[in-house]
C-alpha cells in the first residue's frame, strides 16, 4: 500500500518506519525543511530504543522516503495519515487544531481517485467531520473517506508497542474505508483485537483512555502521601491493589506526578469538550489539579532536605518525564525544576538521553553535567525524577565520597534504601517511611 504520512514528530515517524517495516511504501512530509534535511541526512530527530535501526533498513531499501511536498505524494497515495501536533491552546487549554486544519486543507489539492484521510493526531470528537467539510470545500471532486486511527504508542516503547499493540481502534463511517485499514493491518490480524467502531466513538476513545490513565497515577500519589503519615509502605498496597484483575498492576507507581505529550493535555481537552457539551468530569478535573500541585510538593521536599544548609547545591538526576525517550514536553522535572529556581535555588542536572531537549526548555539557568557522578559532587542533596536504568545501579560509594551532604529524595523509589542508609545517606522514598 502506498502511504503518505504528514508529520514527522514522535507519532509520525515511529509510525512511518513501522508500516514501512510491514511492507508498505511510505513517504513521510513535513514542512519544517531542516526536519527533512536531517532525515534525508540520516539523522532522526527523537530517541526511541530500536528506531534508529529500522530508520536506517528502510531508508537504505527505498521504503520510506522523506520530502517537504505533498504534490507529487499524496495524489499516488492510497492513505494519508494526519500525524501533525495538537498543542494546548494558550488560553481555553483546548486542543489547537491548526496544523491538522492547515496539513488537511493543502492535502485536499492533490487528492486524485479514492483515498483514504486517517488522523492520527490525538483530536476533539467532531474532527473528522469537520476535516470531511475542509476537504469537499476545497476539492468538490475528491473520492475520499476520513477515518480515525488513534494511536496509543507510548513513548520509549514506541518499537514495541507498534508491533505488538494491545489494540487496535479503527474509527470509520464507511465500509470501503474500514476495508482499507484492514488490508493496512493485515500483519496484525490474528496477533491482536481490531476494534471498528465509529469515527465520533475512536476520537472520544483515545482522550478516555489517556485521563483513566491519568487518574490512576494521581490516586496511586495520593495513596502514597497517606501511607506516608500512616506508616504504610505504598509498594506493598500498590501491590496488594494491582494484583486485583479489575484493577490491574500498570500505573499504579508513585512518583512526582505525569507529564509528557499526551497525559497534560489530553486532560485539559478532555474537559474542555465536556464544558462545551455542559458536562461536569470531577474526576479528570481533579487529577489536572492534584498534578500540579504534585510538582510543587515534590519541590518542597527538595528544599526541605537541605533547609538549615547555606547555599545549598541541589543535584537532579533525569530531566525527561520519563526513561526511555528524550522528550521533555511537560516534565515533572522541568516543572520541580522551574518551582526551585523560584526559591533561587543552584542546581546541576543530568539526564542520558534529554539534556538538549532540557537547555531548549531551561537555558542557563541551571549547571548541565556530563556524567551522573559529575552532577552530584559537592551537593547537598540528590533528587532522582526520571526512573533511568543508569539510576538504579548507582555507586554509592562514589556517590558518599563525592557528595558534600548525604541527603538523597527518591521520587522515583528505584534505589535501595537499606543500602543508601548503609553509607551514611539520609533516604527519602514515595510513599515509604
Amino acid at each position: 500500500m502506498k502511504i503518505a504520512i504528514i508529520g514527522t514528530g514522535y507519532v509520525g515517524l515511529p509510525t512511518g518506519i513501522g508500516l514501512a517495516e510491514l511492507g508498505h511504501d511510505v513517504v513521510c512530509i513535513d514542512r519544517e525543511q531542516s526536519k527533512i534535511d536531517n532525515l534525508l541526512a540520516g539523522k532522526i530527530p527523537l530517541f526511541e530504543e530500536g528506531l534508529e535501526e529500522l530508520f536506517h533498513k528502510n531508508a537504505q531499501a527505498g521504503k520510506i522516503k522523506f520530502t517537504t511536498s505533498m504534490e507529487g505524494n499524496v495524489n499516488t497515495a492510497d492513505l494519508v495519515i494526519i500525524a501533525v501536533g495538537t498543542p494546548p491552546h494558550p488560553v481555553t487549554k483546548e486542543a489547537d487544531l491548526k496544523y491538522v486544519y492547515a496539513a488537511a486543507t493543502e492535502l485536499a489539492k492533490y487528492l486524485e481517485g479514492y483515498t483514504v484521510i486517517a488522523t492520527k493526531s490525538t483530536v476533539p470528537v467532531g474532527t473528522g467531520d469537520n476535516i470531511e467539510i475542509l476537504i469537499q470545500k476545497t476539492n468538490p471532486q475528491a473520492q475520499f473517506d476520513v477515518v480515525s486511527l488513534p494511536e496509543f504508542l507510548r513513548e520509549g516503547f514506541a518499537v514495541h508497542d507498534f508491533f505488538h499493540p494491545d489494540r487496535i481502534i479503527v474509527g470509520a463511517n464507511s465500509q470501503r474505508a474500514s476495508d482499507l485499514i484492514d488490508d493496512l493491518y493485515t500483519y496484525f490480524q490474528d496477533k491482536t483485537t481490531i476494534l471498528h467502531v465509529k469515527r465520533r466513538s475512536a476520537e472520544t476513545i483515545k482522550y478516555a483512555a489517556n485521563a483513566f490513565l491519568a487518574m490512576k497515577i494521581h490516586y496511586i500519589n495520593e495513596m502514597a502521601n497517606f501511607c506516608e503519615k500512616a506508616d504504610v509502605d505504598i509498594q506493598e498496597v500498590s501491590k496488594g491493589i494491582g494484583t486485583d484483575t479489575r484493577i490491574g498492576p500498570k500505573f499504579l507507581i508513585p512518583g512526582p506526578g505525569f507529564g509528557g505529550s499526551c497525559f497534560p493535555k489530553d486532560t485539559l481537552a478532555m474537559v474542555y469538550m465536556a464544558r462545551q457539551n455542559d458536562v461536569e468530569l470531577s474526576l479528570i478535573n481533579a487529577t489536572i489539579k492534584g498534578n500540579a500541585n504534585r510538582k510543587k510538593e515534590m519541590a518542597d521536599r527538595i528544599l526541605s532536605a537541605v533547609k538549615r544548609i547555606e547555599n545549598p547545591k541541589i543535584a537532579i538526576l533525569g530531566l525527561a518525564f520519563k526513561s526511555g525517550t528524550d522528550d521533555c514536553r511537560e516534565s515533572p522535572a522541568i516543572d520541580i525544576i522551574l518551582e526551585l529556581l523560584e526559591q533561587k535555588a543552584n542546581i546541576t542536572a543530568y539526564d542520558p538521553k534529554a539534556m538538549a531537549n532540557a537547555q531548549s526548555a531551561l537555558g542557563n539557568k541551571i549547571h548541565y553535567a556530563d556524567t551522573l557522578y559529575d552532577a552530584v559532587k559537592n551537593a547537598d542533596v540528590l533528587a532522582v525524577l526520571t526512573e533511568w536504568q543508569e539510576f538504579k545501579a548507582l555507586d554509592f560509594d562514589q556517590l558518599s565520597s563525592l557528595m558534600r551532604n548525604k541527603n538523597i529524595i527518591d521520587c522515583r523509589n528505584i534505589l535501595n534504601p537499606q543500602k543508601a542508609e548503609e553509607f551514611g545517606f539520609k533516604y527519602q522514598g514515595i510513599g515509604i517511611k
